[in-house]
């Protein structure tokens, strides 16, 4: 049965708006106003007659709004009242809603035009510094295995690779979409039948009000790691973790990776969810490695934490874990571990290397379990589940090998460089990488400052330098590169950078091409370009030989 939109008057819109606290003014009249909201829209191009049109975004001109107008605006909202500006272009004069703030409005305004919708799906969201797409795709699987035996609809998934809403697979511009897109995905998978659907939530999203009204019956806090903070994302560290923390009040179980850094923060933020589930890695022989004791009578897979806690502490850890991991073994396949709770015990396999995925198999085994999913589905996911651009292994010429990963940040550049060097020892390494324009600007000395520990030689190319001279990213991190006197080269051509590096690699070295993975746009300027995946380009020269 498809969801049809509930009737929305301008006048409710007001309403909503000042029992919010956002209202600044309203039209004389427009609280008693019956007039029907057709439409939302900030897209100038999409707007029909009726439509609530939203200013908003650094990039909005005056000029989006007379084109609404034009097409049949009924009413605007905005933090600016642009009357003088339509008035001088002698346009159909209509209603502003003025606000504080226009981002907090929009999800507001979502929430009352799609109120019910919600109500037909859940909702998982992850959040973390690296992992979250790994992990997204990790619980997709698992949820697939559970619905499809059932003859239930798969799942849908928000991913920073790409988006699947029942309609439509399309490939990811932000890690989390804005509030309509949002809200679009969601009535799109009601439609299609779907009952639950997994996505990566941002600090970008929730420190501007994306998933502001959204109820997730599982989030999930992976890890934290330096980051994301410059003048056009996050001012400091400190509003970067902060951001991430909100998604605990929007959750009815939150799940908590115990490796975290500051965890006790993060545990205690934890608490605004209705209840706490842990998981973390314990070391063969440790305790959390022992045999599971036999479940209690009606005992199920989403017990609760009183159930479980207490059974499976973590090395290090006062606090009880949910899941446990160990006997972690890397194989010619991927990876192998035990995972336990104080009611089973089981091993699963995962066709992907890399040590840390065991944490992002935790984190979506924990979710997993609480929903309820039985343990054969978790197995049967997580062995099944692959994720482009995320540790893809391939063999290129003379024994040498190629991974290709995502990794674009300190954190994960110090879990591939640390997991590449302890699973394939003497084995030397050659990395490819370059950094982004305009925002993450620390990178361009932490990623180099990881590297240069590990890699025998580095290319530095182009990775999304956007508006900023790429000759510039690219100087700044052979600066680092060159200070710790590592060999390295600047081929700004992504294409010839991973080339040479492939060609000139030695013997049963290890190549490892990092930051783009999956994607498939190179920022350049203000446009997004389309150029092949990095798997895609080591495809090609190993077929050319």
């Amino acid at each position: 049965m498809h969801w049809t939109p509930q009737t929305t008057t301008l006048a409710s819109c007001a309403r909503l708006l000042l029992a919010q606290g956002n209202l600044v003014a309203a039209p004389e009249g427009s609280e008693g106003s019956e007039a029907r909201v057709t439409q939302l829209s900030y897209d100038s191009r999409t707007v029909e007659p009726g439509a609530l049109f939203f200013c908003k975004g650094a990039h909005f001109k005056p000029e989006y709004l007379a084109e609404a107008v034009k097409a049949g605006a009924q009413a605007y909202v905005s933090e600016h009242s642009y009357a003088e500006y339509l008035r001088s272009l002698g346009a159909r004069p209509i209603p502003v809603l003025l606000v504080r703030q226009i981002q907090p409005a929009i999800a507001d305004l979502a929430a009352l035009w799609y109120r019910g919708l919600l109500e037909r799906l859940t909702l998982i969201g992850f959040t973390g510094t690296k992992g979250k797409t790994t992990t997204t795709y990790m619980l997709r699987a698992i949820l697939d295995s559970w619905l499809g035996e059932q003859g239930r609809a798969p799942s849908a998934w928000l991913s920073s690779i790409e988006n699947y809403d029942g309609v439509a697979r399309t490939r990811s511009l932000l890690t989390t979409p804005d509030v309509l897109e949002l809200y679009a995905h969601f009535r799109n998978a009601v439609d299609s039948a779907m009952e639950y659907l997994v996505m990566e939530v941002s600090s970008q999203a929730l420190k501007y009000h994306r998933t502001r009204g959204l109820s997730f019956e599982v989030v999930g806090f992976l890890n934290i790691g330096e980051d994301h903070v410059s003048p056009v994302e996050h001012a400091s560290h400190e509003d970067y973790l902060a951001s991430k923390l909100e998604l605990f009040k929007q959750g009815n179980t939150a799940v908590v990776n115990l490796e975290s850094d500051e965890l006790e923060r993060v545990l205690r933020a934890a608490e605004a969810s209705k209840r706490v589930l842990s998981f973390g890695l314990a070391e063969a022989g440790e305790p959390g490695s022992t045999e599971a004791s036999e479940p209690e009578p009606g005992a199920e897979a989403g017990c609760t934490p009183v159930e479980i806690g207490g059974q499976c502490p973590i090395p290090g850890h006062a606090r009880p874990a949910t899941l446990v991991a160990s006997e972690v073994e890397s194989t010619a396949r991927g990876l192998s571990f035990v995972a336990r709770t104080q009611h089973w015990q089981e091993r699963f396999t995962l066709p992907m290397a890399g040590r840390f995925n065991v944490e992002n198999a935790l984190a979506a085994l924990t979710a997993a379990l609480a929903l309820g999913v039985p343990v054969e589905h978790m197995q049967n996911g997580l062995a099944t589940c692959e994720v482009s651009g995320r540790m893809q292994l391939m063999a290129g010429p003379d024994d040498k090998l190629i991974i290709v990963d995502y990794a674009h940040n300190r954190m994960s550049f110090e879990a591939i460089f640390s997991t590449v060097a302890s699973e394939y020892p003497g084995r030397p390494i050659i990395c490819v990488f370059g950094a982004t324009g305009g925002k993450g600007s620390e990178r361009r000395v932490d990623l180099p400052a990881v590297a240069v520990g590990y890699a025998e030689k580095i290319y530095i190319t182009e990775d999304d330098p956007g508006e900023e001279p790429l000759a510039r990213i690219n100087q700044q991190i052979a600066e680092v590169v060159a200070a710790a006197g590592v060999a390295h080269d600047i081929i700004e051509d992504r294409d010839a950078a991973i080339a040479h590096a492939i060609r000139e690699a030695p013997a049963h070295s290890v190549v490892l091409i990092l930051g783009k993975g999956h994607e498939t746009l190179m920022k350049r300027g203000r446009e997004a370009q389309p150029v092949p995946s990095d798997a895609e380009r080591v495809r090609r020269l190993l077929a050319e030989g």
